[in-house]
């Protein structure tokens, strides 16, 4: 079924919607989707590298506003709506873990899962379960985000359709870097300021 999904979101790339399709995907993947939207993000790009900046502004927006609405699930609609999404993401026994994460780590936690391959939709819907800062969590979610995407777009766009392999088989490793390098940069300037 996983597959088949997978199938579906890349034939948008296809057809003259595929822009709206990609808005729709990242809005949607952010609070309750499976299918991430780098997968129709790359497609696009590939098939039109100059626009692939413009792609990555539209996913970004579209993940933004939909990480928006999973805030707004886990804020008024958890035992409705929220419990059902995570528990289909098998993280509902790490939902006190996940809160953890929240006390400890507040922006971080919604900053780290929103550019690696852990689940965004299950850090958008307990951000506002746990009552997580809305300003602070539509920061670190725009921030976080817009980094991931812009990535993709930003490699496509300067080595173009060339890199997409190597993106689709090293994201994971890619995405873990960023995350090790960004914790970094601000340890040394806490160490130096």
């Amino acid at each position: 079924m996983l597959r088949r999904l997978y199938d579906w979101v890349l034939h948008w790339a296809e057809t003259p919607y595929g822009t709206w399709a990609l808005f729709a995907l990242a809005f949607c993947e952010s609070s309750f989707f499976p299918v991430p939207p780098d997968v129709l993000l790359i497609a696009l790009s590939v098939a039109l590298p100059k626009k692939s900046l413009r792609y990555a502004l539209v996913c970004s927006v579209g993940s933004i506003l939909g990480g928006s609405l999973g805030y707004l699930i886990g804020w008024q609609f958890m035992r409705v709506a929220g419990d059902a999404i995570i528990g289909f993401y098998g993280f509902l026994e790490k939902y006190e873990y996940i809160q953890a994460l929240y006390t400890k780590y507040d922006a971080w936690a919604v900053g780290i899962a929103g550019f690696t391959p852990i689940p965004y939709k299950v850090f958008t819907i307990t951000a506002g379960a746990f009552r997580v800062n809305f300003l602070v969590f539509f920061l670190a979610s725009a921030i976080s985000r817009s980094a991931r995407f812009f990535m993709v777009g930003g490699l496509i766009y300067l080595f173009g359709p060339q890199i997409r392999s190597f993106i689709e088989r090293y994201f994971n490793t890619l995405a873990i870097a960023f995350v090790i390098l960004l914790i970094l940069g601000f340890v040394v300037i806490k160490l130096f300021i």
